[in-house]
């Protein structure tokens, strides 16, 4: 594709049709591919589709994000658009599945870590720490008081009252 020309949507959305994925109520389509599924829209400015945008969940598994790769550059190729990485600032061919990839990793362990999405973290990195202070003086308590009770309770009845 030669920058500037117009973006042809229909043949984009006839391969992606062809493909089979399937359209969505509100709009865009999901494309089942064999790692999972991502979301296709179109991407609008001033009213006019200019880009076809592809979003994958950040809960996925890295081999999603190389197979979308994959099957978007040969898309692009075949609709004779580029394939275009906005993290990455650079137009993608079939082989940068491992550049993408690396970035995508990167942005879900961001979202892990700082801004507390679990489960954008493609890899569990939670660890159980057993039971916190809070949680042990609590259990304590109990203990304490329930055989407090059971003691009080023993020696009334050996009293006789």
């Amino acid at each position: 594709m030669v920058p500037g020309t117009p973006f042809d949507s229909a043949r984009v959305d006839a391969l992606l049709e062809a493909r089979g994925a399937k359209a969505q109520p509100g709009g865009g389509r999901t494309w089942l591919l064999e790692n999972g599924a991502v979301e296709v829209h179109p991407l609008r400015e001033g009213g006019q589709w200019v880009a076809t945008e592809v979003r994958i969940p950040l809960e996925h598994q890295s081999e999603l994000v190389r197979e979308v790769v994959s099957k978007g550059a040969e898309l692009a190729r075949e609709a004779e658009v580029r394939f275009f990485d906005p993290q990455l600032g650079r137009e993608l061919n079939a082989h940068d599945d491992g550049v993408v990839a690396d970035q995508y990793e990167r942005t879900a362990r961001y979202a892990g870590e700082m801004l507390g999405v679990g489960s954008a973290m493609p890899v569990d990195t939670s660890t159980s720490e057993g039971f916190q202070p809070t949680t042990r003086f609590v259990v304590g308590a109990v203990v304490f008081f329930t055989l407090l009770y059971l003691l009080v309770s023993w020696m009334n009845t050996q009293l006789g009252g």
